[in-house]
């Protein structure tokens, strides 16, 4: 980390729960005083320090409980079926019933390990009800992650499956922290830049957010939406969601999840829940698009449609199947389309069909484009596309009322969920977005309820875009709960919020440096987008 990075310039304020004062005078100017953040015990001590990277785009590091007393490491253990388990056959998870928590720990201890049995219960958000997720096994208290590593080696070879844990990452509310927290506010009234998303040279492939921005020259930028990560979910790098760039629709939205739109180089931004429809339009037919720039049977975060498996509703972090689909793709997906049995329409640079090339799967000619089809749907397409006739690809986007979106060149859009703030309250919506899943409490347990490095997006009551990322996954960073996610957003003045892709890959870069902490032990991850701040090149 680069200590400098908010320069010589920067003016501290120290603030505390119990009555935040007002930013001083130096600082960019605010609706209102500065809000302690929300965040661990009342009364922490908290820094923020912020400057002016161009005309009208500030930002803002915020560290709270900088003297934070270390917290426990700990050992959790994965909790097999067992014999009293509902499922004795289900693989081993961080949480289950209480029955099955209570054999492991009396097993364990029978091997001579202080071995407990933990409920762990969740907050109540818009749209889940919270209250207890189920119960974990955890073994010892130690001052330091290299303990705790000795007795998970220990663990191992008496035959049990964990990780070690610092008890910081838990979401307790006593805590003291640290939280250590970079904002990145772009204000239209002033701004004469470009805010700009960009996925690098093709959809297909994963970029740095540090390369993205370089590429580009941008004054700033942060990792955006979620994407493919592995080979069997699709093409690593597409956006697993919506996505939007200089105002063409490269990827459908998953149904009804909420993205980032900005329109107007941040002019008009905001939080939007969206649908699509896709057609692809012959002489005398058209038929129903399942999808755009994405492999063909393979739905990543699911929220497709009616006949895909196991469901036509979001569900994050899943990639469900369809057998029968017509996908399209445009030059922006790579240097060829995906291979595999169907047809492919290839289209030239007008939308005439070149050829049907069977089996699906090739180079696209200069400014071409292509339809494929697999399963039963390759019949219509056959019957569609004649060659020397043109075939048109239609996209349509409609916001949460049914109205249509209609993208410029300077509109970006990106995915995300679950949405944190709407009209200036709480509103975290993890049933609607997917991340609610009843048969597996454990992924919301590591992904809702504890905390992690987060990206988050919004619009505040200035009209304002503001980025924000949390470090953590460390003892030097806590990292945010889902529920904290959005209490951070609202204390900061959002009107409007949602969450971006998190975890590791978090990082916000400034003047070509990363000035955040990402938690992959290799360091900066190669992501599928990236939303950039570039400078007034007028």
């Amino acid at each position: 980390m680069n200590s400098k990075v908010l320069g010589t310039a920067t003016v501290l304020v120290l603030l505390a729960v119990m009555g935040a004062s007002p930013a001083p005078a130096s600082f960019e100017p605010r609706p209102g005083p500065a809000r302690a953040l929300p965040l661990g015990a009342v009364g922490l001590a908290e820094t923020r320090s912020t400057r002016t990277l161009q005309p009208g785009v500030t930002l803002t590091r915020i560290v709270r409980g900088a003297d934070a007393p270390a917290l426990a490491w700990t050992v959790e253990v994965s909790i097999p079926g067992g014999a009293t388990s509902p499922d004795p056959d289900a693989p081993p998870t961080a949480l289950k019933d209480r029955a099955s928590a209570d054999e492991l720990t009396a097993d364990i201890e029978v091997d001579g390990f202080d071995a407990r049995a933990e409920q762990v219960t969740t907050p109540a958000v818009a749209d889940y009800a919270g209250g207890p997720l189920g119960w974990r096994v955890r073994v010892g208290r130690f001052d330091t992650q290299s303990a705790a590593a000795a007795e998970l080696t220990l663990l191992r070879k008496a035959g049990y499956a964990g990780s070690a844990l610092y008890t910081g990452w838990d979401g307790d509310t006593a805590d003291r922290g640290p939280w250590r927290i970079d904002v990145l506010t772009i204000d239209p009234g002033r701004f004469r830049g470009r805010l700009d998303a960009s996925y690098g040279p093709d959809l297909e492939n994963r970029e740095k957010t540090s390369e993205l921005a370089a590429a580009a020259g941008a004054t700033a930028g942060i990792n955006a939406g979620f994407f493919v990560l592995d080979p069997k979910a699709g093409a690593p790098g597409d956006p697993a969601g919506v996505g939007v760039y200089d105002g063409r629709v490269l990827s459908e939205p998953v149904h009804g999840r909420p993205g980032l739109v900005i329109h107007g180089n941040g002019r008009h931004s905001a939080v939007a829940r969206l649908t699509w429809e896709g057609r692809v339009v012959g002489r005398r037919a058209s038929q129903s698009l399942d999808g755009v720039d994405r492999v063909p049977g393979l739905i990543r975060n699911c929220g497709g449609t009616a006949d895909d498996t196991p469901t036509s509703l979001p569900l994050h972090d899943v990639t469900c199947s369809d057998h029968d689909e017509l996908v399209a793709f445009t030059p922006d997906y790579g240097r060829r389309t995906p291979s595999g049995e169907g047809i492919e329409a290839v289209l030239d640079s007008r939308g005439r069909v070149l050829e049907l090339r069977s089996p699906r799967g090739g180079p696209l000619p200069d400014g071409g484009s292509s339809v494929q089809a697999t399963g039963t749907r390759v019949a219509e397409l056959t019957a569609l596309a004649q060659v020397g006739r043109p075939l048109r690809v239609e996209r349509t986007l409609r916001d949460g009322d049914g109205h249509r979106v209609s993208p410029s060149p300077t509109t970006s859009i990106l995915n995300g969920g679950p949405e944190l703030v709407r009209n200036g309250r709480l509103h975290v919506t993890p049933t609607a977005d997917g991340m609610v899943q009843s048969a597996n409490p454990s992924f919301y347990y590591g992904w809702m309820h504890k905390r992690n490095p987060r990206t988050l997006a919004g619009v505040d009551a200035a009209g304002r875009t503001v980025l924000v990322t949390a470090d953590g996954r460390s003892t030097g960073a806590l990292g945010l709960s889902i529920p904290e996610s959005a209490a951070v957003a609202r204390a900061l003045g959002l009107r409007d919020a949602v969450n971006l892709d998190g975890g590791g890959s978090t990082t916000m870069v400034v003047d070509g440096v990363m000035i955040n902490d990402p938690s992959d032990a290799a360091g900066e991850r190669p992501v599928g987008d990236a939303l950039l701040i570039l400078p007034d090149r007028s």
